[in-house]
């Protein structure tokens, strides 16, 4: 192991801008290495909001899995024209190769065609499913950055949404998909984010539960829990120094969502970020109730102790009500209001 003035380096490397500095100082350290420095959140270059508009051109296309029914495109295009959007669909979207929908090659030249299009402005994507971490080291950053346009979807998405926001400088939209409920809720939060580019206030409900209190600003990053957990050491994963992290989870019983968690834990995530909202964790239950723990017990035992606010139950992820979260913009937590607002600001 790595040490420096005494110290193991992975203890250096976890901490952020502010406690490195301090680590160092402890360390006498900071004397003897004047040049050394750490770029603060207000130092890093702002994010580009893409625009879009009612009437203009968007595509669907379908990054990771199948679409095996041909009728989920159709209404979904029908949802998207019922939104007054021009729509295309890519090739992925009738493409099945296995469970994805196309094979890597297929899938990233949908996606990079859309993106190279001047003529859409939006990209929605037509499922989760698995399959988006495959196309990342085939995507030409270069083409995405000088062609910023609304990139929508969640889940798998989680790949593609951190991935190009932390390497092209754009937002990305953590939002429903093709075989979500487009439902009025969903809508408007849609509607309001990405279309009226206005912040969004959500307050805390009966679903909403406060595991540990306090307020906090940061950056929005995050989405699918496995999702984050297998980026983890990847050059994809986004530094999340001073985020309010997102998770979310479907299906997964309680042990494992322990699992996870102490894996984004022992990684040094949560010392890093100001606050974590999870959102729904539908389905998570132990197929043997009386040999296991709650998912809601394995949350106190992660966050309890922490000293960041984090609530759960907030309508997003695999839930029918979906909110549209702006990744790579500001926003803000509060237990105290029971507020957690959402910006449309760049960071």
């Amino acid at each position: 192991m790595a040490y420096l003035s005494g110290y193991p380096v992975w203890l250096f490397l976890i901490l952020d801008h502010s406690n490195r500095r301090d680590f160092l100082k402890k360390a006498g350290m900071l004397s003897v290495l004047p040049a050394l420095s750490f770029p603060s959140l207000e130092e890093k270059k702002k994010n580009v909001f893409p625009e879009l508009k009612t009437g203009d051109t968007v595509a669907i296309v379908s990054p990771a899995g199948a679409v095996f029914d041909p009728a989920a495109v159709s209404e979904f295009k029908a949802i998207l024209e019922g939104l007054s959007f021009r729509v295309v669909t890519g090739k992925t979207t009738a493409l099945r190769t296995g469970y994805f929908a196309g094979n890597d090659a297929e899938r990233s030249k949908d996606l990079m065609d859309a993106f190279a299009n001047p003529g859409v402005r939006g990209i929605f994507c037509a499922k989760g499913g698995w399959g988006s971490a495959r196309l990342l080291p085939l995507l030409d950053l270069e083409v995405i950055r000088k062609n910023p346009k609304v990139l929508i979807g969640f889940s798998d998405i989680t790949f593609l949404l951190n991935a190009i926001t932390e390497k092209c400088g754009m937002v990305t939209f953590h939002g429903p998909v093709g075989n979500s409920a487009w439902n009025t809720f969903s809508v408007a939060s849609f509607r309001r984010c990405v279309l009226e580019r206005k912040e969004q206030i959500v307050s805390f409900n009966g679903d909403t539960r406060i595991l540990k209190n306090g307020t906090a600003e940061g950056v929005l990053w995050g989405g699918n829990l496995s999702v984050l957990c297998s980026m983890l050491g990847t050059p994809w994963m986004p530094d999340l120094s001073g985020a309010i992290l997102l998770l979310e989870e479907t299906t997964e019983e309680p042990y494992r969502i322990d699992r996870m968690l102490t894996h984004l834990d022992q990684a040094g995530i949560f010392a890093r970020v100001n606050g974590i909202v999870f959102g729904k964790c539908t389905k998570c239950l132990a197929e043997e109730p009386d040999k296991a723990y709650t998912t809601e017990e394995v949350f106190q035992m992660h966050f309890s102790g922490l000293s960041i606010p984090v609530v759960s139950g907030l309508p997003f992820g695999h839930t029918v009500d979906k909110l549209t979260l702006p990744i790579g913009c500001k926003a803000s937590l509060s237990t105290e209001t029971g507020n957690f607002l959402l910006s449309t600001t760049p960071f």
